[in-house]
């Protein structure tokens, strides 16, 4: 088996956001991989492992990055494979910093974006580009995607038995 998916992060201390992308393509069963490289820290094994990714079988990166958030940018720039940057809530301005650089690529850089800390919306989104050309992946999707329907059906539900005075 060979990863599909490649999660990326600046750092070890971003895993527990980065762990619910994880735990979704568990769940879906989409094999992946999970690797710390630092854009800053350790640069050229970025680029090499940008440069060789697609030659591995990776279908699409998710980046995680916080405070300058360089990562996803740097990979997109040395690979033909869709990247979808994780802006990383850091302790300055609450992940604004991050999701502002990983927004603002130059033209022919394109990362697509979650939201701070979406890890999970970034690993959804990966299996909808997977899906295009798997058919079982897009039937797991359509089944996900209902039951994300479901639970607000039944919350809604559950919300009309509540019983208040002045509940209408």
């Amino acid at each position: 088996m060979f990863p599909l998916v490649s999660i990326i992060m600046g750092s070890t201390s971003d895993l527990p956001v980065m762990e619910k992308a994880c735990q979704f393509f568990e769940e879906m069963e989409i094999p992946f991989e999970v690797n710390a490289l630092s854009a800053h820290r350790t640069p050229a094994e970025v680029s090499e492992f940008a440069r060789n990714a697609q030659g591995r079988g990776i279908k699409v990166i998710i980046a995680g990055a916080g405070m300058a958030a360089a990562l996803p940018g740097v990979i997109a720039a040395e690979t033909p494979i869709p990247v979808i940057g994780v802006p990383i809530k850091g302790s300055c301005l609450e992940g604004l910093d991050a999701t502002l650089a990983i927004l603002q690529m130059p033209p022919g850089i394109p990362v697509a974006t979650v939201a701070i800390n979406g890890a999970q919306n970034a690993a959804i989104l990966a299996m909808q580009i997977l899906a295009q050309s798997d058919d079982a992946l897009m039937q797991k999707l359509v089944v996900y995607k209902t039951g994300l329907k479901k639970k607000i059906v039944k919350a809604n539900e559950d919300l009309s038995k509540l019983e208040y005075k002045f509940k209408c």
